[in-house]
This record gives C-alpha cells, structure tokens and sequence, in this order.
C-alpha cells in the first residue's frame, strides 16, 4: 500500500471473518459518513458469505462494497414479501376467530409497526459496524454467545417454517389425488398416504432444489411462489360469498354428518329454511373475543412476519443500496403484506366462523373435497410452500455452518451432509406433530420474538457507539423497552399454552 492510499486514511481496523478473530488481517477503511447507509466491510473467508455473495476471480478478498448490488428497488420489496409470506396466512382466520375481529386488527398493526422497527434498528447496527450478517451482528455485539443465540434463534425459526410448509403438504396433498382420482372414502393405499407423500416430495423436488451452491439461483420461484398466495386470497374472498352458514358438511355418509359434525338442529334449519342458519349465534362475526386459544394470536402473529434473517442478504443485493431505501423497501413489503393477511383472515373468518380450523385448507375440504376452484388453490398453495422450503434451509444450513465451522471454506460434502439432516430432522417433526398450532405456538413464542424484539434492541444498545447515541437518549431507551416488550410476549404467551396444556382443556387443540 502506498503512502497516498495510507493518507487519505482516517482508521485502521482488525477484521474478524467468520466470527474470528485474525491477528494478522489489518485492513484501512474509512470512516463512513453519518447519514450514509454503505458502510466497508471485509469476509476474509469464503465459508462466511459464499452463499449469499459469491467471490469473484479477483485478487482482493470480496467485500459488501465491492459486491455490485444489481436487484432494484420493486423487485427487492418483492423478494423481501415472499420471505415474509409464508404458512402463516393459512393461521390467521383462526387466530381472529379467537381474539375477534377489533382486537385482531388492533394486535395484526401493532406486530407489524413494530416489524418495521425492528427491522430500523438491525438496518442501524449493521451500518454502524458494516456488516450484513445477523448472526456476525451478534458476535459484535456479545462475542460468541451473541452469534450462537442469534444462530440457534434462526435455526428454530426456521426449522419451524419448513416443518408448517411441509406439514400442509402432509394434510393436503393426499385430499388432491384423491379429488384427481375421485376416490370416495378413506384408502389404505400408499399414495393417499400423508407421511409417504412428504417424504416424496421432500426427495424428489426440495433436497435437489436445497443442494444448489448459492441461494439466488432460487429466486426465480419466489415470484410464482407468491403468486400462487394472492391466486389463494382471491379464493378465500371469493367463497366468502358462495359458502353459507352454518355450512353443509360434505360426507359420503349424510345422515352421519347431519348428526355428528353440524349438528341435528343446525342441519334440519340447513334443509328446511334459512330460518335455523340466521338465529344461529355462531354465524355472527365477534369483534372482541377472549378464551383459552387467545394465547396463540400474538406467537402466530408473530411467527406470520419473521423475515429477519432475509433482511441483510436481501440490503446487500439491492442496487445503490442505503439504509433508508432499505426501510422503504420493508416497509412495503410489510405493509403488502399487512394487507393480504387482514384480508384473508377477515374472509376466512366471515366464511366459517367458529368453526375455522387452524390450517384453513382443511376446513374448505369439509365441505366438499372435490370443488375444483378449492382443488385448484390447495394445487397453487402445494407448489408455493414446496418451493419455498429450500429457500428457508439456505439460511439453516448458513447459520449451522457458523456455529460448528466457522472458519471452514465451503465443502460439498459439508454442504450436502447438512441439508440431509435438515429435512430428516423436519420430517420426523412433521410426521409426528400432533397438529400444526403446536408448531406455530411454540415456535412463535420462543424464537419469533427473539429474531423480532430482542435481539434488534439489544445489538442496537450495545453496537450504537455511546458518543454517538448515550445510554440514556432517546433511541437507546426506546430500544431497551422494545426488547423488554419481546421478552414479555415471550413469557406471557409460552405461560397461556402451558396452562392450556396442562388443565387438559380439549380446546388446546381446537380446530384440527
């Protein structure tokens, strides 16, 4: 380096790739500007960031800033509302089902508002010390405890959307070949077989797609993926007015349906009369609800607008990109998918009421398993959660590789070893899982407002310079409350399911 390059340098720092500290990897950088968004950082091992950002031939080590964002602005608020739309949305007529429509609406805006903050303060941090990692966040944050809590954190989160995804493939996809086949009844034969099915697919279409080497050869299904849930909420709004209430439950036995699922009195009104259906008390819409069940609104809420570990990754590839274009960016997403999930959860809970269950697809083939618009959508809902499930191992698989090999360079073997182990680990789950609220309530409640509240708030607190922002400002004792506010949800809502559980109330797992 010569004298003119070390001039026009006002700092020298010590690198630490992969977590690590290096004794000998000096390099200049220089002091960023208050108010910009770009800041210089160097992954001097190609394990750390070859799966999101892929070196280049060149001589020097790839940095963020010398990695040439090419996605633009609308397709980064795309790419960002596919990693927020998930399963979730399919929870959602569910949880209003047992808060009311009012208080869901009320608790749906809080959880996103406070997204958005969350996602400000990780947008802070990581131009303070310019790094776009969550889990090296936390390692500058705490050292090697932070990067493993914000490791094992992402690890769970996501283990738990994979699990939800393919737990829908395990319900559904066997009431579609039975819909394509027209097989009336229950069958013992081995494709009609949930368990056999998830396996299948999990071989055949989401192991070959989660061996790819670098995660934007997958973003080519995000925009069909996302597709496929409006084409779903298009539906949902649709049979709003097409369904009646109380509805009649579809069974190759009449006579054993009207007595045992709807009910003598709520069929004889069905049949003879729509006197029966408007004194029905259960077709009334709620506007306030408490029960037993209000204990998994805020996990599953919660859990429907993680999209955290994809912030980074997603601000790294945006073109020309700032801090403030991407808050913008999530905001819109967010705000996208604010909307999508009010909407399918107010006509999703217009349509059946009470009677919703917490994986709405099913409740659809209750009432006739061989509607072709139904069969059409639980098709476009298979695909859109199929191939979504490799895109959440990516960021598994990165983090695990963190944790047990940090200062590793990337290995096939390594490579293939771990996602096999991913989708063994989430089949198992997935097949043994008494029920899908299961999934999201505990999931939600311990990992959701970790990657949510408290780890934004706290690596904030500690990352933020106190010349810049003292412990006692404003910003900093916003945060230490936004952290104390996820630890609150957190107990309070992993208190609610373990009461539930506990008494033995038959309403823990209403609505499978």
């Amino acid at each position: 380096m010569d004298s003119e390059e070390v001039a026009g340098q006002s700092e020298m720092v010590t690198i630490i790739p992969n977590g690590k500290h290096n004794e000998d990897l000096t390099v200049p950088v220089k002091t960023p500007p208050e108010d910009d968004g770009r800041y210089e950082d160097t992954e001097g091992n190609v394990a750390e960031s070859e799966e999101f950002l892929p070196h280049t031939d060149g001589k020097k080590p790839t940095r963020f800033t010398d990695f040439e964002g090419k996605t633009s602005f609308g397709m980064s608020v795309f790419n960002l509302g596919n990693a927020i739309m998930g399963s979730g949305i399919l929870g959602l007529a569910y949880a209003m089902a047992n808060t009311g429509i009012i208080l869901f609406l009320f608790l749906l805006t809080v959880v996103a508002v406070l997204s958005c903050y969350s996602i400000h303060l990780l947008l802070k941090s990581s131009g303070v010390v310019g790094i776009r990692a969550y889990e090296q966040l936390g390692y500058r944050a705490f050292g090697t405890p932070g990067k493993l809590a914000a490791g094992i954190a992402i690890t769970l989160q996501n283990i738990g959307a994979m699990s939800s995804y393919l737990y829908i493939v395990k319900y559904e996809f066997p009431l579609v070949i039975q819909a394509f086949l027209n097989i009336s009844g229950k069958s013992d034969e081995w494709y009609l077989n949930g368990n056999y099915l998830v396996v299948l697919v999990s071989v055949c279409v989401i192991f070959p797609l989660a061996l790819m080497k670098q995660l934007g050869y997958l973003g080519y299904t995000s925009g069909f993926s996302l597709s496929c849930m409006v084409f779903f909420l298009c539906v949902v709004i649709y049979k709003k007015f097409q369904i009646p209430c109380p509805f009649f439950e579809f069974s190759f036995n009449t006579t054993e349906s009207l007595n045992s699922s709807t009910g003598m009195e709520h069929s004889v009104g069905y049949q003879n009369g729509h006197t029966q259906m408007e004194a029905d008390p259960d077709c009334s819409p709620r506007m306030f609800t408490l029960n037993s069940q209000t204990a998994y609104t805020i996990p599953i809420l919660a859990f429907a607008f993680v999209c955290h570990p994809e912030v980074l990754p997603i601000y790294t590839e945006l073109r020309n990109p700032t801090k403030r274009k991407m808050q913008h960016v999530s905001n819109i997403s967010i705000a996208v998918m604010y909307t999508m999930y009010f909407l399918a959860a107010l006509f999703g809970y217009l349509t059946f009421y009470g009677k919703v269950e917490a994986e709405m697809l099913h409740t659809y083939s209750r009432i006739d398993p061989f509607d072709t618009l139904i069969l059409c959508v639980r098709l476009a809902v298979l695909t859109a959660v199929t191939l979504t499930v490799p895109i959440v191992l990516f960021p598994v698989r990165r983090a695990i590789q963190q944790m047990l090999f940090p200062n590793k360079a990337f290995n096939w073997l390594r490579h293939i070893a771990i996602a096999t182990c991913l989708l063994i680990l989430i089949n198992l789950l997935v097949i043994f899982a008494p029920n899908i609220l299961g999934i999201f309530g505990i999931i939600g409640a311990t990992s959701a407002p970790c990657l949510i509240f408290i780890f934004p708030a706290i690596f904030y607190i500690r990352i933020v310079p106190t010349e810049e922002e003292p412990m006692r400002s404003t910003p900093k004792i916003m945060a230490a409350c936004f952290a104390g506010l996820g630890v609150l949800f957190m107990i309070m809502s992993l208190s609610f399911i373990i009461i539930d559980w506990t008494t033995g109330s038959d309403n823990a797992g209403g609505g499978h």
